[in-house]
């Protein structure tokens, strides 16, 4: 099929028309720019609407062959025809692979049928033109066939690991087309910018012969001198000629680069956070539970001496991460150290800790009174409390006030429970709670009547504004209620947390109430827009300041992905995930609970007979499911967190920290646990199976 020449003009690669990409299209006008920089592009014609040149470039059927015949030397070399354009090859997106290249051409008529076919695949994926002609950018780039001994493709950065200090290479024998089509793997060179060789894939001898030292200098020369030319790294295609010369064959930034945390940044994770606020929190959370949290944690560093007082001064220990709650694993001690030599001589830390051991000790034996004596007091401000209907205003955010100082008295003090008491009895509120809940519903309560009757029951239900998860409905529990008064300190202030919490939440429900039954706020409305306002907002709202003027345009933070087990922040705050040298592929923290094998379970579906519990963090809506467990996986959490408490009363194997585990350990894969030294790996028999079908 033909194409109608005398509507199309044609532009020559190395004219200042060229440059245009809203004429020529992206591709065709970044060689041309590369040309004008003196990059080794080499000559061609670009085929564009005979309207869009105007008087630019000669136009008609006559114009086209006299270009063609001069590229061809009288049809004495083929031509490789391309699309170019204005919708690929850009910041934005590169639209790779989505239309026609020709190689290869040759002769008037497969020129002309090559053009169509460019032409019609730009049709075929969505871009506008008009009959057999291009518009709105939509052109044609002709070149030379150049018969490439080796070529490949090259990214000025590694757009994988987020890296502009690294190059990538990989090539092919040939030309790139092996490569962008997929057919090929080629060889794989990864580089620095000085040309230094640090990886090869595969390392063999022939491959590093096929691109040899000097080839990859030229090739670095040529991504440092396009990175000038454009003004940062980009995805480039290449090929040497037989006399050894290279060729630039395409340029174009690099989309989809990956973000890359700073060096230095310092790790984070939801570890044992994340069993407090396994989800999604909205501003107004964060300031009421969050801040507190991490202020009392801070206080608890700094009293054990743990941590210096000038990275708790100036890093929160526990922060959000797209509404999601993480903490500082470093500042934790959940993570080895970056540098355990020099910690070792280093004499800082020993002496932070000898001026913090008179405390601590002193602490150790004052911690049980201290606690009790907290507890009372939240007890009673908590009984005297009126119902929230009954309070003004000013109560409430009193009430509210109060609520976030206590918070972080409570949250100090039980991390230093949990740090210098140890375990107590092992009873835990999360277990009395079960145990409640399986007797109530035996005499057939209802969750309300329960929940009105025991409030330790709101230690299964994790804290929220907006809305209030659903008891767990099977519990498999057996155990006897033995009372909050027999739970162990640390067990007794994390009750109060929870309950202090509720108190802030029926506070915020109320105030939303009383906006819509005011008519301020919309029915439906006034809880959701108050969850989006900050602490100082809401106090200077309740002071009669009046809300903010974007209020009305604001809504709810939407559910975020789970943050990585490890990671750091990079420069836009997007979590980057870090992996950390361990000791072994199944290495994790043990938790206690014996050893076990079983069949890998992540929570859904049927349950194997003998099922090896696999989830990223431990979430205490699994309680429910720890009775008869052959074993417990985490990538994130504390053996002392609540969850792993639970199980070691059950006598399951746990193991926290195992880093990717859901992703190494699928549904139905044999497993072995080990809860003293935190191992998991495939269980002896499923290796010993697997083996068997291996034997010829």
């Amino acid at each position: 099929m033909g194409i109608d020449a005398a509507r199309l003009a044609c532009v020559r690669l190395d004219s200042e028309a060229a440059l245009d990409p809203s004429l020529t299209g992206s591709k065709a006008a970044n060689l041309a720019r590369a040309a004008v920089a003196g990059l080794p592009v080499l000559p061609g014609f670009v085929i564009v609407p005979a309207q869009l040149a105007g008087g630019a470039a000669p136009s008609g059927e006559k114009a086209l062959h006299r270009a063609w015949r001069e590229l061809t030397r009288e049809d004495r070399r083929a031509l490789v025809v391309r699309s170019s354009s204005a919708h690929e090859d850009t910041v934005e997106s590169s639209m790779a692979g989505r239309f026609e290249s020709v190689l290869d051409v040759r002769g008037w008529a497969d020129f002309t049928t090559a053009v169509h076919s460019v032409l019609d695949s730009a049709g075929r994926a969505g871009v506008p033109t008009c009959g057999q002609v291009p518009r709105h950018g939509m052109a044609v780039l002709v070149q030379p066939m150049l018969r490439a001994v080796a070529g490949g493709v090259m990214f000025g950065a590694d757009p994988v690991a987020g890296r502009t200090d690294r190059i990538l290479i990989s090539a092919v024998r040939g030309g790139p087309d092996q490569l962008v089509n997929g057919s090929s793997l080629g060889v794989r060179y990864q580089l620095t910018r000085y040309a230094r060789v640090v990886g090869t894939e595969p390392d063999e001898p022939w491959c590093r012969r096929l691109i040899g030292r000097r080839r990859l200098t030229q090739l670095v020369r040529l991504a440092r001198r396009t990175e000038e030319v454009f003004g940062g790294p980009q995805d480039l295609e290449f090929g040497f000629d037989a006399e050894g010369r290279l060729w630039l064959f395409q340029a174009r930034p690099i989309t989809a680069m990956a973000v890359r945390a700073a060096p230095g940044a310092r790790l984070l994770g939801p570890g044992p956070v994340a069993e407090t606020f396994p989800g999604v929190l909205q501003p107004l959370e964060e300031d009421l539970w969050v801040l507190p949290m991490s202020h009392g944690l801070t206080l608890a560093l700094d009293i054990a001496g743990t941590a210096p007082r000038r990275k708790l001064r100036g890093l929160p220990v526990v922060t959000t991460v797209n509404g999601r709650a993480a903490a500082d694993l470093r500042l934790l001690g959940a993570v080895p150290s970056a540098h355990p030599v020099l910690d070792f001589i280093n004499p800082a830390p020993g002496a932070r800790r000898a001026s913090a051991a008179w405390r601590v000790g002193r602490l150790r034996t004052a911690l049980p009174l201290l606690a009790m004596d907290l507890m009372a007091d939240v007890d009673r401000e908590l009984g005297e409390l009126p119902a929230p209907s009954e309070l003004l205003a000013g109560q409430m955010q009193s009430a509210l006030a109060w609520g976030r100082a206590v918070l972080s008295s409570l949250h100090a003090q039980e991390s230093l429970a949990g740090a210098l008491l140890g375990q107590g009895s092992g009873a835990t509120a999360v277990g009395e709670a079960l145990a409640l809940l399986a007797e109530g519903r035996l005499r057939g309560q209802t969750d309300a009547e329960l929940l009105a009757r025991h409030p330790v029951l709101l230690i299964l239900l994790p804290p929220s504004l907006t809305h209030r998860a659903h008891l767990p409905q099977q519990t498999g529990w057996t155990a006897v209620p033995r009372g909050i008064a027999m739970l162990p300190v640390r067990e007794g202030l994390r009750l109060r947390i929870r309950w202090v919490q509720e108190m802030q939440a029926s506070m915020v429900r109320e105030l939303a109430t009383r906006l819509e039954a005011a008519g301020l706020e919309p029915d439906g409305q006034a809880l959701p827009r108050l969850c989006t306002l900050r602490w100082h907002e809401l106090t200077a709202a309740l002071a009669g300041a009046g809300q903010p003027a974007d209020l009305a345009r604001r809504s709810l933070r939407p559910d975020s992905p789970e943050l990585p087990a490890v990671f750091r922040l990079a420069a836009d705050g997007s979590p980057v995930a870090a992996h950390l040298g361990r000791a072994g592929p199944g290495a994790g923290q043990g938790a206690g609970g014996g050893f076990g094998t079983g069949t890998a379970w992540n929570g859904h579906g049927e349950r194997p007979e003998h099922a090896v519990l696999v989830v990223r963090a431990l979430d205490p809506a699994l309680a429910p499911v720890l009775p008869g467990l052959a074993g417990l996986v985490s990538e994130t959490g504390s053996a002392l967190s609540h969850l792993a408490v639970l199980a070691r009363e059950y006598r399951v194997p746990t193991a926290v920290g195992v880093p990717d585990a859901v992703e190494r350990f699928p549904p139905g894969t044999e497993l072995s646990v080990d809860g003293g030294s935190g191992t998991v790996e495939p269980s002896a028999t499923a290796v010993g199976e697997a083996g068997e079908a291996l034997t010829p």
